[in-house]
């Protein structure tokens, strides 16, 4: 319900104002889980959702769409200015977090105990620069470069399509050029322009009449889809403090961990709206949307919710709320920052892309099944501030 009724506002507002609602409302389900799993104190479980977030919103998403996507056609075009920008400020971020980690596990001459006020000052400082970077990227995407959001992408018809008009196409040539006598080539050599001429004409008038029966029309109005988006979100929030309650009742019997169900299995469950309309939209050719809903909504986490709960931890009194996330799992989003980096260089994308990305989520998966507990780097800030 909430995909869909964001799907409807992407329909009046365009593909970019229509992804960053997507995103923002996709990421009330994360901003929930986080503010009530810090209430709570149970602040091992904020970071491994949040960079969980990024992963599955990078991988899992972004991997089924352009699979589902390019299943039907052999490549798809998207804006590759937008995806490289959103890219960049992805590679901000994750060197936000590698930084306070490579400062707490390398600082020599310094104890863990001593080390930890220090993380915690500098999370703080670098969680305020990023939210001043996140206002200046709205400024730039709405106001000063509005323009190159909304410069559409190359569209490409499905293998079937393809294969009709390619049929037409050959039919066509065959019935303005029949094989004929030499004789006869001569006496029609002056009427076949003519027929050429007006052949074309036909097609693009065809093309255009297909385009105008393809055009989606908004099915609800305005004023329902937003009042549709404020009633699931306040469902989701009401699910989200049920599922972070059952943390503990589903990790005491030992055979899963606290870390695979905070890096994997909450953040599936958290995005389930964001992958379903994400896949939809790439199935219909609409790279650009699938695409800022995913990279979008990544960007949306790190640089505006991971700060953001950081500063409500300073002013509720959690000390041990920092940027000093759990190695592996920083090394985890840095690795994916990268791969999806390299596969947007092009600004094409075809189904094997998507496999590649699915793969390298399933195996963080699996090391995330086999963590050990206790490992967190995280779990060093923590007692340090509680000492204080």
């Amino acid at each position: 319900m909430l995909g869909y009724a964001c799907e409807e506002i992407a329909l009046r507002a365009g593909e970019t104002l229509g992804g960053l609602v997507q995103a923002s409302f996709g990421n009330a389900v994360e901003l929930i889980v986080s503010v009530i799993a810090l209430v709570h104190d149970e602040i091992d479980i904020v970071p491994e959702s949040l960079i969980g977030s990024i992963l599955s919103n990078l991988l899992l998403v972004l991997g089924t769409s352009v699979f589902f996507g390019g299943v039907t056609r052999v490549r798809q075009y998207f804006n590759v200015k937008v995806a490289q920008i959103s890219s960049c400020l992805l590679a901000l971020a994750s060197g936000s977090l590698v930084i306070p980690a490579a400062f707490l596990a390398w600082a020599q001459g310094v104890s863990a105990a001593e080390q930890g006020p220090d993380v915690t000052a500098l999370s703080r400082g670098v969680s305020i620069l990023l939210l001043l970077v996140y206002g200046c990227f709205l400024f730039f995407q709405l106001k000063t470069h509005s323009e190159i959001y909304k410069t559409p992408s190359q569209e490409v018809p499905k293998r079937s399509e393809t294969r009709r008009i390619n049929s037409v196409k050959s039919s066509e040539a065959i019935a303005l050029n029949p094989p004929q006598p030499f004789e006869l080539r001569a006496n029609h050599s002056s009427e076949q322009p003519e027929t050429t001429a007006v052949r074309p004409a036909q097609a693009t008038e065809q093309k255009k009449n297909e385009e105008k029966a393809e055009t989606e029309v908004p099915k609800l109005r305005k004023r329902v889809a937003v009042l549709t988006l404020i009633v699931s979100t306040a469902l989701v929030a009401l699910c989200a403090e049920a599922m972070v309650g059952s943390i503990d009742s589903i990790t005491e019997g030992g055979t899963v961990s606290r870390t695979f169900v905070g890096l994997i299995l909450l953040p599936i469950v958290d995005n389930a709206a964001e992958h379903s309309a994400a896949v939809r939209v790439a199935m219909k050719d609409k790279m650009d949307l699938s695409i800022g809903i995913c990279l979008g909504s990544s960007m949306q986490i790190s640089l505006l919710i991971i700060p953001f709960i950081v500063v409500l931890g300073w002013i509720l009194g959690k000390g041990e709320m920092s940027l000093a996330f759990d190695g592996f799992q920083v090394i985890a989003l840095f690795l994916a920052v990268i791969f999806v980096n390299y596969l947007i260089l092009d600004g094409e994308s075809h189904w094997l892309e998507g496999i590649l990305l699915c793969t390298l989520y399933t195996i963080i998966a699996l090391a995330a099944w086999f963590y050990p507990e206790n490992s967190s780097i995280s779990g060093v800030v923590g007692e340090a501030a509680r000492r204080l």
